[in-house]
């Protein structure tokens, strides 16, 4: 029997195990483009992930051999108005926030090159995980159109002059530069990535979820802070946490030092 051509599957396929909801982008042969139909999918995962209790964290992955090399020039070419582009990128920016309002983790598992919307989509996951042979590139400056989204969520990972020289020269940089400018957590051997994002994601998954959840919602508003309103934030959501039933387990367990009881 042969293959199910690539347009009738799903442009995302989703796999939950274990508190872990795994979702493969699943457009190989066009290098996972964020299109927008990949978009779309993408959005009403996250929207649905948003409300399921039961998923403690997300992994992104990719199917193929590429993770994500961006937007479709051909799909942006074929808009042609600046109106309709802003459109697709308006899309995209609400997608991309959508990973960052998540309650859970997200993890980005890259297993190959990832470009321009790529880079930014690894950039913009709370974790990532690559292969020591993945690349990672904004190379719109190249072609005339500054990676200017890109921009946003590589500046918020690296320090400013790595940022901007990603950005101005369109140069590629490998894996253990990512790793030494912060574009990724940890590279390992493509026979360790499987086995690696599952020991990540199962050691946050075994964490308490609402905990997380508001860890994760304060620590990125208070990045825009300054730094009283900053401590002023992080207190409250601090406080929040010990007076909640998770923080009052956390506290008991530690106390008679034994190992906490999350409620499912």
């Amino acid at each position: 029997m042969s293959a199910q051509p690539q347009a009738q599957q799903p442009a995302v396929i989703r796999e939950d195990r274990e508190g872990i909801a795994t979702l493969t982008m699943n457009r190989p042969a066009q290098m996972n483009l964020l299109t927008d139909e990949m978009l779309g999918a993408l959005q009403d995962s996250f929207d649905a992930i948003a409300k399921d209790r039961a998923v403690r964290v997300v992994v992104l992955a990719a199917a193929g051999k590429g993770f994500c090399a961006g937007h479709d020039l051909k799909e942006i070419r074929a808009l042609g108005e600046q109106p309709k582009i802003s459109g697709l990128f308006a899309k995209c920016s609400r997608m991309m926030m959508s990973i960052q309002n998540l309650p859970q983790p997200v993890i980005a598992k890259v297993q190959g090159a990832a470009a321009a919307a790529g880079c930014q989509l690894v950039a913009q996951c709370d974790l990532a995980v690559a292969v020591d042979t993945a690349k990672f590139v904004t190379s719109g400056v190249t072609w005339g159109f500054f990676c200017s989204t890109p921009g946003v969520a590589i500046g918020r990972n690296l320090q400013r002059k790595h940022a901007m020289e990603m950005l101005l020269t369109g140069e590629p940089i490998g894996a253990a530069r990512a790793l030494e400018w912060g574009l990724v957590n940890r590279v390992v051997p493509a026979g360790q990535l499987d086995s690696e994002v599952l020991r990540l994601a199962g050691t946050i998954a075994a964490k308490p979820p609402a905990t997380v959840a508001a860890g994760k919602r304060g620590f990125y508003q208070q990045m825009d802070m300054d730094l009283a309103r900053a401590y002023a934030l992080a207190g409250e959501v601090i406080a929040s946490s010990f007076a909640h039933a998770e923080g009052k387990e956390g506290m008991a367990a530690f106390i008679e030092k034994r190992p906490p009881a999350w409620k499912q």
